[in-house]
């Protein structure tokens, strides 16, 4: 018996997490930048502010209300983003080291920023 996609679910991990700052590298808003709002492991992706930006019409519910149009982002996958430095302005892949208090630290590999607090 072959088990339909949307039954498993497989939490994949993933080189960003919310409130990292990224930069799209692929697709139609390629080069936007944007803080992360939401991460979903089961699916791979994020949700990055102000891109992808959807709109939908949403029906009146109720007698006498009027319909109204919402924007809203969009999840894109995780392998489309890329860290971000806003200090030098550039998009850099991520390394892991020690700080001095010996923690496992994130860090960016062109710019050495230390990304976890």
């Amino acid at each position: 018996m072959a088990k339909s996609k949307k039954a498993e679910k497989v939490r994949t991990k993933m080189h960003v997490k919310k409130g990292d700052t990224v930069q799209v590298i692929s697709g139609k808003d390629k080069g936007k930048v944007g803080e992360i709002t939401q991460a979903i492991p089961e699916t791979s992706q994020v949700v990055v502010q102000g891109v992808n930006v959807r709109t939908k019409h949403v029906k009146p519910q109720q007698e006498g209300e009027s319909g109204r149009i919402i924007t809203f982002e969009a999840p894109i996958h995780s392998s489309n983003v890329m860290h971000y430095s806003s200090k030098q302005n550039v998009a850099s892949r991520i390394c892991y080291t020690f700080n001095e208090a010996g923690k496992k630290v994130r860090m960016l590999k062109k710019t050495g920023e230390i990304l976890d607090k």
